[in-house]
């Protein structure tokens, strides 16, 4: 396939992109590279993929539901 090369650069097809939701781009030795990035690797770099993994225990048993109760006493 060719495609011509515009002011931002060219559009790959998703369908040449395995359905990865995000790719890595990188020149090696003159060549353009994408790789898909793992979804363990996008976990690891944005820490809003930990939340909830390794919840506190506070000993409440409704404290998922009364959060605002147990935490200003309201």
């Amino acid at each position: 396939m060719k495609v011509k090369v515009g002011e931002h650069g060219v559009t790959v097809p998703k369908h040449m992109l395995g359905g990865a939701d995000e790719v890595e781009v990188r020149d090696e030795n003159g060549r353009v590279v994408l790789e898909p990035v793992r979804s363990t690797e996008r976990e690891s770099q944005d820490p809003i993929f930990g939340l909830g993994q390794d919840p506190v225990s506070c000993g409440a048993p409704d404290a998922s539901t009364n959060h605002d109760q147990h935490l200003y006493g309201t």
